[in-house]
Formats: structure tokens, C-alpha cells, sequence
């Protein structure tokens, strides 16, 4: 195996791998934040779809359940049948509610790829002090 000459000094050498650590960890931190951010984009979309969807779908809701409120006074008494109603709506909304938090538990904040690369240029940078 042949080693590569180098006419630079020990000082020089050293100094340019702090110059090339130093940058490299400037790197890995630009890239830190433009994954985090990402991810936090992603995040907030899905949140906007969600608050989105759930006042719409509360809106048609609303009309939905009046007439069906209105279809059971005819077959019970009013508020038995309001109540029942409401009871119904309650369960789907617990329902829905679980599924959004269930959807944001899953979503991952950590920036992997940086970790990743963090861990190659540790590994780098102890094959250079070799």
C-alpha cells in the first residue's frame, strides 16, 4: 500500500482539518434545519387539512343531525331523540379526534438524515487524526 506525500507541515495539515471540520459541521447544521423544517412544513399541512375538513364536515354534520332529530321526534319524544343524536355524534367526534392525534403521535421531529451523517463525518474525522 502506498502513502501519499504530502509537503505540507503537521500545523498545516491540522489546520486545514479544523477548516474542513469547521464546514463540515456548518453543513450538517444547514441541513439539521432544512430537515426540521420539512418536517415541520409537513406537519402543519396535515393539521390545516385536518382543522379544514372537521369545520366542514361539522357544518354538513349540523344540517345532517337536524333532520334526523326532526325524523325521530315523529317515532319518540323530542328530546330522547335529540339526546340519542347527540350521543351518536359524540362517539364518531372521539373517534375522529383519536385518529388526527394518532396521525401527529406518528409524525417524527428527529432529523435522521443529520444524525446520520453526523455519525459518517465522526467516523471521517477519526480516520483523519489517524
Amino acid at each position: 500500500m502506498a502513502i501519499a506525500s504530502d509537503s505540507r507541515s503537521l500545523g498545516e495539515l491540522f489546520s486545514a482539518l479544523s477548516k474542513d471540520t469547521t464546514l463540515l459541521v456548518r453543513q450538517e447544521i444547514e441541513l439539521a434545519k432544512v430537515e426540521i423544517s420539512e418536517k415541520i412544513s409537513k406537519a402543519v399541512k396535515n393539521v390545516v387539512s385536518l382543522v379544514i375538513g372537521g369545520v366542514i364536515a361539522y357544518t354538513a354534520l349540523i344540517f345532517i343531525l337536524a333532520a334526523v332529530a326532526i325524523w325521530l321526534t315523529e317515532i319518540m319524544q323530542p328530546w330522547i331523540a335529540v339526546l340519542a343524536v347527540g350521543i351518536v355524534v359524540a362517539a364518531i367526534g372521539l373517534v375522529l379526534v383519536q385518529k388526527g392525534m394518532n396521525a401527529l403521535k406518528h409524525t417524527s421531529f428527529v432529523p435522521e438524515k443529520t444524525i446520520a451523517t453526523l455519525k459518517e463525518d465522526k467516523e471521517w474525522a477519526q480516520q483523519q487524526m489517524k
